[in-house]
């Protein structure tokens, strides 16, 4: 996967190495490392106590195995979850990205998330420079990722996402007007007989590029709300369900007519016969241009190629933990 070359070669390369709108996420850079040695929910050497500490941390496991969460696991600022070296599977709930910056979640395993209103991935509110690589994330009652109430400059990539309905959610409700702000990248994903949500986006502008949605269940992406997505180089492969984006039409909090989203596709391949989808009344709104917020991002052609590659290389991959270099 050619955009990530060189961000395994030592601990810390990953900090600031995202593409897109996270690309400004440093995490822990400028912290001490931090071992988890135990896979208790809370107490000294865990996870939890980790992720609580005020100053920048750069987290990694001594141990593999499954980590049973009794509650959200909370995540401060400037911190980077560094799953890489071991096989780490959280369950039970997940992790609650609330009111910070600069965090890094790498290389995890979300599994069997169990309550009301239980997301594996909550970032929310005002949480911004937000990086989400290679984990893998299934079965959990509510959402798998949830992106709502002002949080923004966000990447996703490199992830697996499988044996859910609701994957993920940009944008909360037709309320939140502030939600205008949001922007994601999401690109290099597989999206593996999931139902719906690929994602569903209000109001935000999301640029998705080289991601593979295989086998929807109800429809790939949802254009809601003034949303803006750009659509590039995606791999869109149909099994019952053919329509890949769906509009939804909402009205603001702060308006008096109901609108949808738009989407702009470019270079995207329909596999199995699937349909774009029609637009409400016709005529696209505007979509944003990437390069009016990034020079540059690491993208090739869809091919069968690509659709290989994300198969083999999305999700938890069994890695060494690179040295710490000073």
């Amino acid at each position: 996967m050619a955009p990530y070359a060189q961000v395994d070669e030592s601990l810390r390369a990953l900090a600031g190495k995202a593409e897109g709108f996270g690309r400004r996420a440093v995490g822990g850079l400028y912290g001490p490392v931090y071992h988890v040695t135990t896979l208790a929910d809370d107490g000294v050497g865990s996870l939890r106590e980790g992720c609580s500490r005020p100053d920048p941390v750069w987290i990694v496991f001594d141990v593999s195995g499954t980590l049973h969460l009794s509650s959200p696991l909370r995540v401060s600022s400037h911190k980077t979850i560094d799953g890489r070296g071991q096989r780490v599977k959280i369950t039970g709930n997940g992790l609650q990205l609330s009111k910070c910056e600069n965090v890094i979640v790498c290389n995890l395993e979300f599994e069997g998330g169990r309550g009301r209103d239980v997301d594996a991935v909550k970032i929310k509110p005002g949480s911004r420079h937000i990086w989400i690589d290679r984990c893998s994330l299934r079965d959990y009652d509510d959402g798998l990722i949830d992106i709502t109430r002002e949080s923004t400059d966000i990447t996703i990539s490199r992830c697996r996402f499988s044996m859910h309905n609701k994957v993920i959610l940009i944008g909360a409700d037709s309320k939140n007007i502030e939600d205008r702000c949001i922007k994601v990248t999401i690109h290099h994903c597989f999206f593996d007989g999931t139902r719906q949500r690929h994602p569903r986006v209000r109001f935000g502008k999301v640029h998705l590029y080289n991601n593979y949605t295989r086998n929807w269940g109800l429809y790939g992406l949802c254009a809601s709300l003034e949303s803006q997505i750009l659509s590039q180089c995606n791999i869109y492969e149909a099994g019952e369900k053919k329509v890949v984006v769906k509009y939804v039409t909402e009205k603001a909090a702060d308006t008096e007519e109901e609108t949808c989203g738009s989407v702009r596709s470019e270079g995207d391949m329909f596999l199995s016969g699937a349909q774009p989808g029609l637009l409400p009344g016709g005529s696209a709104g505007c979509v944003f241009c990437a390069t009016e917020f990034y020079p540059e991002w690491s993208m090739e052609p869809a091919s069968e190629e690509l659709m290989k590659a994300l198969e083999a290389y999305t999700g938890w991959q069994a890695i060494p933990m690179p040295e710490e270099t000073t």
